[in-house]
């Protein structure tokens, strides 16, 4: 698997698995929904200000996410390391913004509690029929 194939992987999956530390060092994972844009090694998730990833987030950046399909008799999975940007500023936020995201943020994109997590890649492993590779990105 090459840099577009873990890409174009990512792109299909409807559910994202995102791992921070925590304030006493230990890894803590959250399901996601799917990114809301993929752009060169970037990856971009809606969320909460408020949520306590934030938080850890902004005292540590370090972070994984991983994705994964399971079929009948195949199971494929990606984990990918790199740095979690938190971004509130208004140009960022427009660009994931979605028409039903206002059932989630009640003023709309410029809601305070409505803020981007953006994902910069640096390697994947990518697991499938009992192998791994590692792809820099």
């Amino acid at each position: 698997m090459d840099k577009n194939e873990v890409f174009e992987f990512i792109s299909q999956q409807k559910t994202a698995f995102i791992a921070s530390v925590n304030e006493q060092g230990y890894p803590i994972v959250r399901a996601m929904l799917a990114p809301r844009k993929i752009e060169n090694n970037q990856i971009y998730f809606s969320t909460n200000t408020s949520s306590k990833k934030i938080k850890q987030y902004l005292n540590n950046d370090k972070a994984c996410v991983y994705f994964y399909k399971r079929g009948k008799f195949k199971y494929q999975g990606v984990c990918i390391i790199g740095e979690m940007e938190v971004c509130t500023d208004q140009p960022t936020k427009d660009k994931i913004w979605r028409i039903g995201d206002k059932l989630f943020y009640k003023q709309g994109v410029t809601d305070p509690d409505y803020c981007v997590l953006k994902f910069k890649c640096k390697t994947a492993e990518y697991y499938c029929d009992f192998k791994t590779a590692t792809i820099e990105l």
